[in-house]
């Protein structure tokens, strides 16, 4: 028998929290969203001033992290260095661009946190303090 760890409802929503603190800190307008560990969304916020288009970029930068293991960023990296630029795999949720994070919980993806909005540096940095935030 398999045992699995999975992202919780109130984990999620402790993600979005801390990000959304650091973002009306900063008086910034961002779009984050949290996955669980096949991509699907627990949990999202857009925040005052958030460009519309972040909210679908958010998503599928969580919904990325989740499906590929990895951050988003390593992904473009990787695709720029590739003979052939990043497709969509089949699916147009795919994104390649940077602040997409996986959460990992004991060698096991339990989950993704995407935030869009931002520079490219900013939605990782953020989407990196909302991961950590749940480091037990």
């Amino acid at each position: 028998m398999n045992q699995y760890h999975a992202l919780s409802h109130q984990d999620a929503a402790h993600i979005v929290s801390v990000i959304q603190q650091e973002l009306e800190r900063r008086g910034q307008g961002a779009a984050v969203a949290v996955v669980d560990a096949h991509g699907e969304l627990i949990a999202f916020l857009r925040t005052d001033g958030c460009k519309l288009p972040s909210i679908t970029i958010a998503i599928n930068k969580a919904f990325t992290a989740a499906r590929e293991r990895r951050p988003t960023a390593e992904i473009g990296a990787e695709s720029r260095k590739a003979p052939f630029p990043m497709t969509n795999f089949g699916d147009p949720r795919y994104t390649a661009w940077g602040g997409g994070l996986p959460i990992v919980h004991r060698g096991d993806v339990i989950g993704a946190v995407g935030v869009s909005g931002l520079t490219e540096d900013e939605d990782v940095a953020l989407a990196q303090l909302g991961v950590v935030s749940l480091e037990y």
